[in-house]
């Protein structure tokens, strides 16, 4: 299994935390694999992909999406660290 997965207590908001596999060459993680994430309930179909950087102390803004335009969101940190924010409306 490459992923652990946390149900947290807003409904829908679920914690996915990737194994990596790492010596002296580097490491490898997987970001998504569908039969992991079905397997755990999570059946969402992805259809954007985006990296940004930001430098320490930005705040992104908050977005709200209702159907039909609501969308999953998978986080990830490639370095440092993340305070994300999930808001139960």
């Amino acid at each position: 299994m490459s992923f652990s997965f946390s149900v947290l207590d807003i409904p829908d908001v679920i914690l996915i935390e990737s194994k990596h596999h790492s010596d002296e060459r580097g490491y490898f993680l997987e970001s998504f694999k569908e039969s992991e994430f079905l397997a755990h309930g999570i059946d969402t179909k992805f259809v954007q992909d985006n990296f940004s950087h930001s430098v320490k102390g930005v705040l992104r803004g908050l977005h709200y999406q209702k159907n039909p335009k609501a969308q999953s969101k998978l986080v990830t940190a490639l370095r440092g660290e993340i305070f994300d924010v999930a808001v139960d409306m």
